[in-house]
Order: structure tokens, then sequence, then C-alpha cells
């Protein structure tokens, strides 16, 4: 980092947290600026981007849309690369100190890896990477000395209330959850549910995955995994609570009693740019200031791990651990891609990852090599099952 500019690559900058990142940057040019950015095969939007900022290096996840952008963009001195060992170059650039990685799926923690050995700190937005390999990333990052900054705007907030607080006196993690679309509702009510229902999310505009799974309350659970990995607590130590106004982003109770917790108006570009300017604070571009007297009560409620099974799934997998949580991700996603697909229904999400879980042999420990072997096989496993 040169006076004060930080120089940063983005993962996923055609997706929802790329494009606000990239907001972000227009309303700072003079502290961030863009080195490198990647997108699986959005070339139209990435063109723009790429003109629009002017970074060294574009990666395309497939030959096809690489050469298709290199065509497009044979004006500027921006290289275009591909797949999986373009994005490990972009990773190691020399030209670049902070990589947020916005990418969904476990493609993301080989790369994630990489920078971390090429001493690049992380905006985490991936929550596969330390779902399925924080055993491996966090004692890495420590040794490098490398931050990892969550983006999450949940981990986000629990990472604001530690400041200045030691981690030994942190009693327990309130993780919030807004409960979704279909908070509330009962089995007999999920049984009707539609894919263009599970996608109305009542306070947060988020890509098709990430809001349902916020509707089956997986995607707390995939949070439950993440913090503790962040933040070094006990899976005990994590509580879920439902807060339907999504104002309160997360909290920490301490030992004496104390909580404290991070409130603001439901927004991903300010925990993205918390960890972008960390530890500094700016004028968000966009947002509103939270105003308390307009939403006059705060509400929580315990989650229903009856109803939304895939939650309860989700403790069993992180208490497993092992591969576990690499099987609990994959089948997920792969049930998730199946219901928008409108193949299977809306609680055989939770029923395609439990018997993927049952079916799975738990390798403790495993390689990154083994994790993804534990992807396959949770595909595979759905696959064949589902048909």
């Amino acid at each position: 980092m040169v006076n004060g500019m930080k120089k940063i690559g983005i993962m996923g900058s055609t997706g929802s947290i790329g494009t606000q990142t990239l907001e972000i940057v227009r309303k700072y040019p003079d502290r961030l600026q863009v080195t490198a950015l990647a997108a699986g095969s959005n070339v139209k939007l990435l063109e723009e981007q790429v003109r629009e900022f002017e970074p060294r290096l574009a990666v395309m996840w497939t030959a096809k849309a690489a050469e298709d952008l290199r065509d497009r963009i044979s004006d500027l001195n921006t290289a275009v690369i591909c797949g999986m060992d373009g994005l490990l170059q972009m990773a190691a650039l020399p030209e670049m100190d902070i990589l947020v990685t916005a990418i969904v799926g476990m493609i993301g923690i080989l790369p994630t890896i990489e920078a971390i050995r090429a001493h690049k700190d992380i905006a985490l937005a991936n929550k596969e990477t330390l779902v399925t390999a924080g055993h491996i990333i966090m004692p890495l990052a420590k040794e490098m000395g490398v931050s990892i900054l969550p983006v999450d705007s949940e981990h986000s907030a629990i990472f604001q209330s530690m400041q200045g607080e030691k981690k030994s006196q942190v009693s327990k993690i309130l993780l919030t959850a807004s409960g979704g679309p279909f908070r509330g509702k009962t089995r007999k009510d999920l049984e009707q549910m539609k894919a263009e229902d599970a996608l109305k999310h009542p306070n947060w505009s988020m890509g098709k995955k990430v809001t349902i799974d916020s509707s089956t309350l997986v995607n707390k659970g995939l949070e439950v995994m993440e913090a503790r990995w962040l933040f070094g607590v006990g899976l005990e130590k994590i509580q879920v609570m439902i807060h339907p106004e999504s104002i309160v982003h997360s909290a920490v109770e301490y030992r004496d009693g104390a909580v404290i917790g991070q409130l603001g108006v439901p927004d991903m570009k300010l925990p993205i740019q918390y960890a972008l300017l960390y530890p500094d604070r700016f004028e968000v571009p966009g947002s509103r200031p939270l105003d308390l007297f307009s939403i006059g009560r705060l509400t929580f409620e315990k989650p229903d791990m009856e109803t939304f099974t895939g939650l309860k799934l989700a403790f069993e997998a992180a208490k497993t651990g092992g591969t576990m949580p690499a099987v609990f991700n994959a089948a997920n996603e792969k049930a998730v891609a199946l219901f928008l697909e409108n193949r299977i229904r809306f609680l055989q999400i939770a029923e395609v990852i439990e018997m993927a879980m049952e079916r799975h042999r738990v390798m403790e420990e495993p390689t990154v090599e083994q994790i993804l072997e534990a992807e396959a096989e949770a595909h595979e496993s759905v696959s064949k099952c589902i048909g």
C-alpha cells in the first residue's frame, strides 16, 4: 500500500458483492485502485468494468469467454487470462494489497490460499473457504501475518463488536438472521412453496443462491461454521437469533454480561467498505442513516430448527467436522440448483443434504484435495439420488 492507496483485486466482480465493491471504489478513487478483476461468464459486464477501472489483469473462467473479452478490449493494456490458473496468478499479483473473494463455491479456496501465501489481505465474501477449509486457512493467515477481513454483514458486525476487546472474555456470539421470506411458516406451508416465493427476501438484495439459502436457514448454518473459524470460538458459544427487522447485524456477549452489537440499515456496502478501508470509516455511497424512531421496535425469536432442518443439519456437520462441512455445503449447492430448476420441492433441499451426510465417510483434518473430493462425491451422491 502506497500513500494510503489500497490496490485491490476482485474475484467475482460481476456479481452482487463485486458490483457493490466497485461502487465504493468509484466513491473513493483516491483510496482504492482496482488492479485485477475476475468473473465467471458475464463478458459484457466485465468489459464495461475493465474499460472503466483499467485493471492490469482480467480473468474469465473459460477459455472461450477469455478469448471473447480479449477481442473486445484489444485496444486496452489489460491482460486477459482464464481458469483456475488465471485465478491463482491473479491471487499472487505483486501489484495488489487486498483480494476480495466474492465468487461462489469451493473454487475460492485455492486462490485464497495462494493470496495468503503471497501476503495479501483477504476481504472474505466466499463462505465456502472457511466452511470447508477453515482449519487450513486460519493457521496459514496467522503464519503469514495476513488479515482476514469479513465481508458478510453478520461477521463484519461481530468483528466490529470485538474491536478493542479481548477474545478470551467473549461469552457468546449472537448471530442474527432475518428469518427469510418463510419466517413463521409451518412444514405444511412450506410444501407448497416455489422458487419464486423463496426468492422474495424481505430485507436484503442478494444473488439467487444466497437468497434461497436464507429461506432454508442453511445460509445461517454456513455462517455459524464460518464464525467458528473467524473468531476462534466453540460451537457452544454461537447462538442464532431470528431478528426480522435486520437492524442488529449481530452482537457479542462478554463474560460480564455486556452485549455489544452493530446496528445499521440493511446495506451490504457498509461491511464491504469496512473490510476494504479498515480501520478507517467513511461515508458509504448511497446509504441512508439509521432512523430508530421510524423502526419503532426490534424483535428477536428463537430459530425453528424442526421446521427449518437445514440449520440443525449445519450444526451437526460442524460438530462432526473433517470433510462433513464440505459435504453439507456441496449437497446444499446441488439441491438449491435442482430447486431453482423446479426438479425438487422446497423441503427436499434439507432432505437431500441429510441423505448426502448420511452416506459420507468422514475424513479428519482433510487436505484441499480431499475437500474437493468430498465435494465431488456429494454432488455425485445427489445426482444419483435425484436422477
